[in-house]
């Protein structure tokens, strides 16, 4: 009896000592200090890009919607479009924006920015050790992701767009083991659609997730995985569908990605995003590698393609030869691909886990990612290097007055640090490009045609243009027109009857 009371409490702390040590175990295994590498790079990665133009319509639609209470049905930010129907389609991601911007002003944005850069690249690196044990080859993949993924990390709502696709392809991974984790897709869904039009992709990924459960035969080096059945998938397909219509706007926002599509063609033609990538640079070349790596390890190695493997790879790599913005996509979708067909080539960690040296590292890495978080002040530096600020301040102090006609790339701070005025243009190139507005700004910023056609056209008293905007040339010689300002971002025109007295 003794023995047995002395041995009980023993037996009894047993399990929770256990949990404590495997715990302890993940959290100082190597599999964590090369994700907390991954959250290093994000960081550094993101500390000097407070820079985006797209920034400040993403926070003044945010704004609106707080403050109001609605989504905004018509455009009531530019004096060119007004009154047009047009609905914030990201109004779910810009809402955020704005709530993080009066939680913590510019400092809350960066962390949000670095917070999501970091969760992507970790994302893809779980997936990544979902499809091989090897933490290494998982590492150097996610950084695979990371070199697509720096040309579109930015303060906007596609870094939530794109958080959701690396979550539903964890949800299909783990899903191809256990049907369950399936049905984490319709509500992820009824989010999406509502932060950002990359669900409609999410959408065409499931569906082919779901054409490879069927049983379909191999060929040679293609092969199908075992299928758990069809029904269930199919299934949470349909309800993925209808989840989508969980919107506040309805049809218009399930359908606005082929608008974008089919469309809104000027701004596929003169926005550098949605232009063809070049594949002389580097991200260009690194998308035909990848691609090519896809299909030329299997064959050199004689080992096996998944025919859900290359079918996303495929819809991704076509995105991303359509518009440089994809690329982000793209790798997000080939670093799992890649991860499973490297494993082999590549050694893994055998070494047993040193939890002292990897809390060492850990620690060190910590404290790289609080030294290169940037400040306030390095933050206000950064906005004022890639806007306006300094000629905004200028029409204030100089009791300016009209319309401006502005460069398209400063309209968005326009609408969100000159509120007293309605932009001429901004980064919405949707309703810009429904109402030719786009198309005419391009013809005269590119002096395609004489400036005056436009400015008299929209009665311009102002004009803000970058420096190096080629209508510059024009308006230095027109009689009505003067510069009163500039500096090394921006010049400002002013119509002679619109000088201050």
């Amino acid at each position: 009896m003794p023995l047995n009371a002395a041995a009980s409490p023993a037996l009894s702390a047993t399990p929770e000592s256990g949990r404590l040590k495997e715990f302890l175990q993940l959290v100082l295994s190597f599999r964590t200090v090369l994700a907390l590498g991954l959250a290093v790079i994000a960081v550094f990665t993101v500390s000097g890009r407070f820079d985006d133009p797209d920034l400040w319509y993403h926070l003044r639609l945010g704004e609106y919607i707080w403050s109001t209470g609605a989504l905004p049905t018509t455009d009531v930010f530019s004096f060119s479009a007004y009154g047009h129907a047009w609905t914030a389609h990201e109004w779910l991601s810009q809402l955020g924006i704005y709530g993080l911007y009066r939680l913590g002003g510019y400092p809350a944005l960066m962390i949000g920015l670095a917070f999501f850069t970091s969760l992507i690249l970790i994302l893809v690196y779980s997936l990544c050790c979902l499809r091989t044990a090897n933490p290494l080859a998982s590492f150097l993949c996610a950084v695979c992701a990371w070199f697509f993924a720096s040309i579109g990390t930015a303060i906007r709502p596609h870094m939530i767009g794109y958080s959701l696709l690396c979550v539903e392809l964890l949800l299909l991974e783990m899903g191809s083991r256990d049907r369950r984790w399936l049905w984490g897709l319709p509500p992820l869904f009824a989010l999406w659609v509502n932060c950002h039009g990359s669900y409609f992709f999410g959408m065409g990924i499931l569906a082919a997730y779901c054409f490879t459960c069927f049983p379909l035969p191999s060929w040679r080096l293609l092969t199908v995985e075992p299928s758990l059945g069809w029904k269930q998938p199919v299934a949470v397909l349909f309800v993925s569908g209808v989840a989508l219509c969980a919107n506040p706007v309805g049809t218009h926002l399930l359908l606005y990605p082929l608008n974008v599509a089919f469309h809104q063609s000027a701004s596929m033609n003169s926005i550098d995003e949605w232009m063809r990538p070049d594949l002389t640079t580097e991200r260009g070349l690194g998308l035909l590698v990848a691609a090519a790596l896809v299909l030329l390890i299997p064959l050199l190695r004689r080992s096996e393609l998944r025919l859900r493997d290359l079918l996303m790879t495929a819809m991704a790599f076509g995105l991303a030869m359509q518009h440089v913005r994809m690329l982000f996509v793209f790798g997000i979708v080939v670093a799992p691909v890649l991860a499973r067909l490297i494993d082999p080539l590549i050694g893994g960690s055998k070494g047993k886990e040193n939890p002292f040296a990897n809390a060492v590292l850990m620690t060190a890495m910590a404290v790289a990612i609080v030294a290169g978080f940037p400040d306030g002040r390095d933050l206000q530096k950064q906005v004022r290097k890639a806007n306006p600020v300094a000629a905004v301040d200028y029409i204030r102090k100089s009791h300016l007055h009209g319309p401006i006609v502005n460069g398209y790339q400063f309209g968005g701070y326009l609408m969100w640090g000159f509120q007293e005025e309605k932009v001429f243009i901004d980064g919405r190139g949707d309703v810009f490009d429904w109402t030719g507005v786009l198309a005419e700004y391009g013809r005269w910023v590119t002096n395609s045609e004489d400036a005056n056609l436009l400015l008299d056209k929209y009665r311009a008293r102002l004009c803000l243009l970058p420096k190096q905007a080629l209508v510059n040339q024009q308006m230095a010689h027109l009689p009505k027109w003067r510069k009163v300002y500039s500096d090394d971002l921006s010049i400002l025109y002013s119509r002679q009857d619109a000088a201050v007295q």
